[in-house]
């Protein structure tokens, strides 16, 4: 059953106070970098971290009484399992939620800790999803499912009415695509009241199943690819979302996991926001392909982003903008000569992170010796330039 705008407004005269009606943030800085007005809606601050509570609330909410006594099950890796646990808890219903063997040990405990059963099965969402509907024959749960439902999509829909709330005047709004249950409720709230608003949709490379969908004209598998972008890494899209996307939607576009990290770390140094990877997509598009002169809205769905993950995309984006190299030089096995490398990297105020020693390895020649140099420097034009000295003074180096 296609939702229609009046459910969306029914979802969002539901909303509990838990769920927030979240920032749409002006931003000076990707507004002078993209060249348009650019907002940031900023969904990563709901409880547990992302959009998905809005439609697991509503969904749960929507639940009779006798369907409540049976409790709920639902199949994720992170976001909507977080979110289905805890609208659980705030109707004090059983929750179970069957995630993958594979998944974020801190996803897992943040899932237990709304109160949640936490079943581990099958090593993707697929499998997980199995498990969750063996679980609903077994039990008569309620299935909550995690995109293709007329009751999520209508709840994620409120989106769009927040949006046009404090913005009517918007030209583009960009929205990531995983299964399709957020851009399908933001297509509904938008274009049933402004049609001229364009709505595209953002997926990975590495799993564009929806784009492939489209344009085979039915909902169609896909074998996906490796990538950061987990939360919307969606190999079979909703028969459901399909129908809504296919009429209303204007593009869909991909993005690769490299312009995914430059945005994430673009957040967080200029913004000071921690967005996860399947969350900037949409602001990631827009870094690639600047459109000039628009009022853009850009959707940051979730922020619950793996520590170690974190700690990369800072590595990987000071790597990327130039600002952090890594050298490997050969040096004869002398001293002072690593102090006379030393004097020559620090005379441009490059900063030495890391330096490490290798006399051992089999390609480093008897009297020399193996430096490994981690380097900071202000950005990619000094890097250059202490290239270019290292190559005037002979100086027997690669980059790594």
């Amino acid at each position: 059953m296609k939702p229609t705008l009046d459910d969306v407004i029914k979802a969002q005269s539901l909303q509990c106070k838990q769920i927030i009606k979240t920032p749409l943030a002006y931003s000076q800085t990707f507004s002078k970098l993209i060249g348009s007005e650019v907002y940031l809606k900023q969904e990563f601050l709901q409880k547990t971290g992302s959009f998905k509570i809005r439609g697991a609330y509503f969904k749960i909410k929507s639940l009779t009484k006798d369907e409540k006594k049976h409790g709920v099950v639902a199949a994720s890796a992170g976001n909507h399992a977080q979110g289905v646990a805890f609208a659980s808890s705030l109707e004090n219903i059983k929750c179970t939620i069957v995630m993958p063997k594979n998944a974020s040990p801190a996803k897992v405990a943040a899932t237990r800790s709304y109160g949640a059963n936490v079943v581990l099965s099958g090593i993707n969402y697929d499998e997980s999803f199995l498990k969750a509907v063996e679980i609903r024959n077994q039990t008569q749960a309620n299935i909550i499912h995690a995109f293709d439902d007329p009751h999520i999509i209508a709840a994620q829909g409120v989106i769009g009415l927040e949006i046009l709330e404090k913005l009517p005047n918007v030209d583009e709004i960009y929205v990531p695509i995983g299964g399709g249950g957020l851009v399908a409720g933001i297509l509904i709230a938008i274009k049933t009241k402004h049609p001229e608003i364009k709505i595209v949709g953002v997926q990975s490379k590495s799993y564009p199943s929806m784009k492939h969908s489209l344009e085979c004209g039915k909902v169609t598998s896909i074998i996906g690819k490796q990538t950061i972008a987990d939360g919307i890494s969606v190999s079979k899209p909703g028969k459901l979302t399909f129908n809504i996307i296919n009429k209303l939607i204007d593009n869909i576009v991909l993005v690769n996991d490299s312009q995914i990290i430059k945005t994430m770390f673009l957040l967080m140094e200029r913004t000071k926001m921690i967005v996860e990877p399947a969350g900037v997509v949409g602001l990631a598009h827009l870094l690639d392909v600047k459109p000039k002169n628009k009022k853009i809205v850009s959707i940051l769905g979730g922020g619950n982003v793996d520590m170690y993950l974190l700690g990369q995309i800072v590595s990987k984006g000071l790597s990327q903008m130039g600002r952090l190299i890594k050298i490997f030089v050969l040096l004869p096995d002398k001293p002072g000569t690593l102090q006379t490398l030393v004097n020559e990297i620090t005379s441009l105020s490059i900063n030495i992170v890391e330096v490490l020693h290798d006399r051992l390895s089999s390609y480093i020649d008897a009297g020399t010796v193996g430096v490994i140099l981690s380097l900071e420097t202000e950005n990619k034009n000094k890097a250059y330039k202490l290239l270019e000295n290292l190559k005037d003074k002979k100086i027997n180096f690669r980059l790594m």
